[in-house]
């Protein structure tokens, strides 16, 4: 997403606070070395993360990444005029944010989760959960066997960046609630905030 925001950009000559458009690209850095491991790791084969502490650590940059995107965008918002800043380019600006908010902490609730996707399959189930699931707490409804996979972990990133409060999974950790709250502030943000500044573009 932040690639095509660049290109976009680079297309329509949009400069949100007079930078370039390869800003954007800077800031997707991070997800392109996520993008080329998963890549890589796919079937089987070797990544360049290879260890947890290496992975929360690309997910951390990503996050921060998300974060300077984020002010780029507010601080757009704040200081440059209706004639200046288009619906389009809002739009697609803060699409852009949002979705990547949504994937980074699908991922990041992922590899937090019970001490990481490997650690959980090394451990027949959930011993000290970060998240409690609808089919933890009601196992009779899951089949055997049953934990959480990447698209649980995502769905809950989608449903806590729109609802901006848990909806499918509770957070249990102090860090699974400071992941959440991150990820609700930021949503929050990106939707009020822009959404607001959008009805007076879009109509004008």
């Amino acid at each position: 997403m932040l690639a095509v925001l660049a290109v976009v950009s680079w297309a329509r000559g949009w400069e949100l606070l007079g930078l370039s458009w390869w800003i954007w690209l800077l800031l997707g850095v991070p997800a392109l070395l996520l993008t080329v491991d998963l890549f890589m790791t796919f079937g089987g084969g070797r990544g360049l993360v290879r260890s947890r502490r290496a992975a929360l650590l690309l997910l951390g940059l990503l996050v921060f990444g998300n974060f300077v995107a984020l002010s780029i965008l507010v601080a757009g918002l704040v200081t440059t005029s209706t004639e200046n800043l288009g619906g389009g380019e809002l739009l697609l600006t803060a699409f852009a944010i949002w979705s990547t908010d949504v994937i980074v902490f699908a991922l990041l609730y992922w590899e937090l989760d019970s001490g990481g996707p490997a650690a959980r399959t090394r451990v027949r189930g959930r011993a000290v959960p970060d998240f409690q699931f609808p089919q933890d707490e009601n196992p009779q409804l899951a089949p055997n066997g049953w934990s959480p996979q990447v698209w649980d972990y995502a769905y809950l990133a989608l449903t806590n960046a729109i609802a901006f409060s848990p909806t499918d999974a509770m957070p249990l950790s102090l860090r699974a609630k400071a992941t959440m709250g991150l990820e609700s502030a930021i949503s929050a943000v990106i939707v009020l905030l822009v959404a607001a500044r959008a009805v007076n573009v879009l109509g004008s």
